[in-house]
């Protein structure tokens, strides 16, 4: 049975974590501190894996469901989502130290082990 949006405005907490069943391996984990996360359990490669979508109310139903309709189609093609997700937050993150600054850095400290003069040094570093 689909989960609705009052079952799970309704759904309070228990002194254990539980799970409100929604369709296709989708669910809702309600915590005993009252945060609804969103959870798609799923098997790759002989494993199951659980993949996070989100948390109640900043992710809706609606995008609950659209999140676990593209990580199945993902699934389908032989991807493993955790291990994608994993790798785009990697790439996020060396993207993020690839500005102008850590590379004037990387290339200041370059031409310091090189052994430059030091009339050179004190330009770069005053630019």
């Amino acid at each position: 049975m689909a989960l609705t949006a009052i079952a799970i405005k309704n759904a309070r907490p228990r002194s254990k974590p539980y799970k409100l069943a929604d369709e296709r391996s989708l669910y809702l984990l309600v915590s005993p501190n009252g945060s609804k996360y969103w959870r798609l359990q799923y098997r790759h490669l002989e494993q199951y894996r659980t993949l996070a979508l989100g948390v109640w109310p900043d992710v809706s139903l609606a995008e609950a469901r659209d999140k676990r309709d593209a990580a199945r189609k993902q699934i389908a093609d032989g991807i493993d989502p955790l291990a994608e997700k994993k790798r785009r937050r990697a790439l996020a993150k060396l993207d993020a130290g690839n500005t102008f600054r850590s590379v004037a850095e990387e290339w200041v400290e370059k031409i310091t082990r090189e052994g430059r003069a030091e009339v050179t040094l004190e330009k770069v570093h005053w630019l």
